[in-house]
């Protein structure tokens, strides 16, 4: 079945890796000297993919988990005839290049996610497997099936010993996604040396406790052999497959078979043994004309072939079904039904509801709107409040249920939202305690680093989670995630901001937003059913106004802690002091705001500002200025109801009064400068 000019193919792949590599000077020649042979065989016969039009939606996935050895796929795009050139390759690693030193989604186009993080790329697969086995429930029809694609991965060892990577097998398996496809890069070495050093795992018996389909090829270098393993994956209905490849890392280099073959260039001498080894006679980033020849034969030219087909079979479904086919488009363009707003709830003043209620209860109206929206929790559905009436639950055997049960299990939610995202065709959502955020911080991480509009349901969000003590109250979490580039937090203050909150969360195209809400009650405040609509779209804006022209003083809080500034403004008055209260749901957007209209909700000729909410108060700063107060929570909390809780740790309307009162004493009243 393979010939010479297959085997041509490989060393082209390999060669060019460790070229770019070279050029570089840094990079991982390791995994493209033993991998390559893998990747060739999928892409020559099996992965379906058009580098004509790389956002075919029905085109197989490929996920170079292992994503040091981007080298390699870099290669492969630019022998399949995707738009990257030996110029790009030329540029590997360097600023700006469309070959950046590990994937970027879309860097060049062709990347299907971001990988390198190890374990990521795997959890990510898990998403798209899930997202086409919805969606073609949900689309497909008897006479024809128009999403039917399979997700590939490469992994390697280091990828098999992080943690996600256990909680993605266990879940695929259970899921029985049968369209998954691993091909395991199995050398036995890792950065640091032989990986017996720290691990000692059966893989075969790990992934067949997981449900899985376990094949195995002893030599990696065995093109027929390869070919044979996928071809019995692809038979698989009820199970995911991973095919254990045994290769030599950095194979036909000098150290070929260590450590020191991971990530080092080979050097002037090691690349002229490679070329020996490898019978290379080219010229440096020269390929024979045989090679381009059969990649576009084998893979450019069949994926055309096999889009054009899909394209004229998707012509007859759609004409069969107008409304699915209307339904699809406006997933797959990430635009929302027209009247989806329309079923959004308005909460009086006096209502008391805890905000995770109200979040439940958004859900349920926009998911009558939104068909293409599903999501779920890491086993805490009952408490986070994030289940689909109705919606039935996602498994094996229900395809089109819209409740992902994702068990005790936060990194694989982050990681398969992002990979339901990847994948197109969806809105996702994913819950869980906000103080568990921290076990999927990385696959957060990567959504914002990818632009992926997944919304997190955090509930539970502060010191009155209460009795459940310090390890479950987050205090931390609020700032940290702050931090993240591309990353919109919103805690919003009452039911009014909830729903305002969401609307922005569905709205976006290409940020993650985090929604922070509360387990308590929390009373509805004045004007928000007016204000917060527009007031949270901008991050902050002034809830409750001074009574004169200008404030003498502001108190911002967020979430819970509004109402108690709202109070405190109240007793100030009796006191004769005029200050404004300021909602701040959210940081990132109120600093996207014009300078007019940052001015206008926080002047900055009023330095009397007190800042008010349970979490770490670094970082409040930026709003309460150099002579500021932020009342906060810089320790860990404790065991207790709420009731003894807030009052212990100064979250009471005296402690705001009397915190304004100090300042009163030590900064001057500036309003008066005005004049």
């Amino acid at each position: 079945m393979f010939d010479e000019i297959d085997q041509l193919c490989v060393n082209a792949v390999r060669m060019l890796s460790c070229e770019s590599i070279e050029r570089a000077g840094s990079g991982h020649p390791g995994l493209p000297l033993g991998a390559a042979p893998m990747a060739y065989v999928l892409w020559r016969n099996y992965l379906n993919l058009n580098p004509g039009d790389p956002e075919w939606f029905n085109r197989d996935r490929f996920i170079l988990s292992a994503g040091h050895g981007s080298a390699m796929l870099y290669s492969m795009l630019h022998l399949a005839g995707f738009s990257l050139s030996i110029e790009d390759l030329k540029q590997f690693r360097r600023f700006r290049s469309k070959t950046p030193g590990h994937p970027e989604r879309g860097v060049p186009r062709g990347i299907d996610a971001a990988t390198g993080p190890l374990g990521q790329g795997l959890g990510m697969a898990v998403g798209m497997a899930m997202a086409e086995a919805h969606l073609g429930a949900m689309y497909n029809r008897e006479h024809l099936a128009v999403i039917n694609h399979h997700t590939f991965v490469l992994c390697g060892d280091g990828d098999l010993m992080e943690g996600v990577s256990h909680e993605a097998a266990s879940l695929a398996g259970h899921l029985k996604l049968n369209k998954l496809i691993v091909l395991y890069d199995s050398n036995d070495v890792s950065l640091d040396g032989p990986t017996s050093c720290a691990c000692s795992d059966d893989i075969r018996r790990r992934f067949e406790s997981y449900g899985w389909n376990y094949l195995s090829v002893a030599n990696g270098n065995d093109l027929n052999g390869i070919d044979t393993a996928i071809a019995e994956a692809m038979k698989q209905t009820e199970r995911p497959s991973i095919i254990e490849v045994r290769t030599v890392i950095g194979f036909g280099a000098p150290d070929q078979g260590t450590n020191k073959a991971h990530g080092t260039p080979l050097g002037p001498a090691g690349m002229e043994t490679l070329r020996k080894h490898l019978h290379w006679s080219a010229a440096e980033f020269t390929v024979p004309a045989a090679v381009y020849d059969r990649f576009r034969d084998k893979v450019s030219d069949r994926g055309a072939q096999a889009e054009a087909l899909w394209h004229q079979h998707i012509a007859g479904w759609e004409a069969r079904n107008p409304e699915l086919a209307q339904q699809l488009k406006q997933s797959l363009a990430c635009r929302l039904p027209d009247n989806w707003k329309n079923m959004l709830p308005k909460y009086p003043q006096g209502t008391q509801e805890a905000t995770r209620n109200t979040s439940h209860q958004v859900i349920q109206s926009v998911c009558r709107e939104i068909p293409f929206l599903w999501g779920g929790s890491a086993d805490l559905s009952g408490s986070d409040k994030t289940d689909i009436e109705g919606g039935g639950q996602f498994s094996a055997a229900n395809r089109t249920g819209r409740n992902i049960a994702f068990g005790v299990r936060e990194f694989i939610e982050g990681t398969a939202l992002n990979g339901i995202l990847l994948h197109g065709g969806s809105k996702v959502f994913g819950g869980t305690f906000f103080v568990f955020s921290d076990y999927m911080r990385a696959a957060i991480r990567l959504a914002a680093l990818q632009h992926l509009p997944v919304i997190y349901v955090f509930t539970h969000d502060s010191l009155a989670v209460g009795e459940d003590g310090p390890t479950h109250q987050p205090v931390e979490q609020l700032m940290n995630l702050r931090t993240m580039p591309n990353v919109s937090l919103i805690r919003p203050a009452d039911a009014n901001e909830t729903v305002a909150a969401w609307e922005a969360a569905l709205q976006s195209q290409a940020q993650p937003t985090v929604l922070v809400l509360s387990r308590q009650k929390l009373p509805v405040l004045p004007a928000t059913a007016d204000l917060a609509r527009d007031g949270v779209r901008r991050g902050g804006y002034v809830l409750s106004p001074q009574k004169g022209d200008k404030p003498e003083g502001i108190l911002i809080a967020t979430g819970s802690e509004v109402h108690l500034a709202v109070e405190a403004q109240h007793e100030l008055r009796r006191e004769g002091h005029d200050v404004s209260v300021v909602s701040m749901p959210s940081f990132d957007r109120f600093d996207r705001q014009s300078p007019v209209y940052r001015e206008a909700v926080l002047p900055s000729r009023v330095r009397r500002r007190i800042s008010v909410e349970m979490g770490a108060t670094l970082g409040w700063e930026h709003f309460t200025g150099s002579d500021g107060i932020s009342l906060g929570i810089d320790r860990f909390g404790a065991s207790g109801p709420a009731a003894d809780l807030l009052p212990a740790y100064g979250f009471t309307v005296n402690h705001i009064v009397n915190a304004y009162r100090q300042l009163i004493r030590n900064v001057p009243d500036t309003a008066s400068a005005w004049d």
